[in-house]
């Protein structure tokens, strides 16, 4: 990809590094409002394909609760109300079926929880859990095997593969293997901006807004109590937002204006300020984030033009 600078940290008034990034802004009839570096290039989604994942269930007749959709969308904390939620998605499966590792909480202070408590990691604390869960809940309603439900050849993910092509206008042409096991589809951040404009307008009963309704009304367990993620949903009514290893994030808002980015070198603390600077350029003002780091480029040159509604 060919990227662009977007985040700047600053010391005392010096830039001291940079982060470069590609991104885009998409209006709800999908045209451009902003774009740096490649947005059309591949690029791994990592979790925020997860909603798209969810959506593909739902899609396959699986029906949960809002809770139940929002943990399968999730990369959540670890933190007890995730554990229980994906607890209830297994519906008396034992975590041991899970195809994710064995991990401790993602939440630094739920983890030292853990291991003060002289607690070992769990499948069912790893940040992925929802999903699988909700993967092996598929299978099981379609008379799948669960055996194998993370082969890239599998029913199931031949059939999430195939509406990852659909929400993201974009065929699938590369395949790997994400953190936790399950296949990980390449696509575009114009595709991923694409698909979660989709979830975010999908009319009511759909499996579309199944998924959305779910990160909407559960925003806590999408992320956790201390993420980001689950901060910005709450700060802006009906936004579904979703974050990803290696800095990548994909945003909506119910009109479907919706928003993806990725930073190159994936370092995290520049996502909040990138997705407060897409937001504003969407009219919505929210806190940009440490004062340190500040937007830079095309982004900086198009927030100092507009104005938040």
């Amino acid at each position: 990809m060919s990227h662009e600078p977007l985040v700047e940290l600053v010391r005392d008034g010096m830039v001291e590094g940079v982060h470069h990034g590609s991104a885009i802004v998409l209006a709800p009839d999908g045209t451009t409002l902003f774009a740096a570096g490649d947005p059309d290039a591949a690029m791994y989604p990592r979790s925020t394909a997860k909603p798209l994942q969810a959506t593909a269930m739902a899609r396959l007749g699986l029906r949960l609760s809002p809770a139940g959709f929002a943990i399968a969308a999730a990369s959540h904390s670890g933190e007890p109300m995730h554990l229980d939620a994906a607890t209830a998605v297994l519906a008396g499966r034992s975590p041991d079926a899970l195809g994710n590792p064995a991990d401790f909480p993602f939440d630094p202070i739920e983890r030292d929880h853990w291991v003060a408590a002289g607690r070992a990691p769990g499948r069912l604390a790893h940040n992925c859990s929802g999903k699988h869960a909700a993967m092996l809940a598929t299978c099981d309603l379609n008379g799948w095997p669960a055996a194998g439900y993370l082969d890239p050849a599998h029913p199931l993910q031949r059939a999430i593969a195939g509406t990852v092509e659909d929400l993201t206008g974009r065929r699938i042409d590369r395949v790997a293997v994400d953190g936790c096991g399950a296949p990980l589809f390449a696509t575009s951040l114009r595709g991923l901006a694409t698909a979660v404009a989709k979830i975010a307008t999908g009319a009511s009963g759909t499996p579309e807004h199944l998924v959305a309704d779910g990160i909407r009304r559960h925003p806590e367990l999408v992320g956790g109590s201390r993420r980001d993620v689950t901060a910005v949903m709450r700060a802006v009514p009906g936004l579904i937002a979703k974050d990803g290893f290696e800095a990548v994030q994909a945003a909506a808002l119910p009109d479907g204006t919706a928003i993806a980015f990725k930073i190159a070198d994936g370092g995290d603390r520049a996502r909040p300020p990138v997705l407060a600077a897409a937001l504003r350029l969407c009219g919505i003002d929210v806190p940009p984030g440490p004062e340190n780091l500040r937007v830079t480029g095309k982004l900086a040159e198009s927030i100092s033009v507009g104005s938040p509604r």
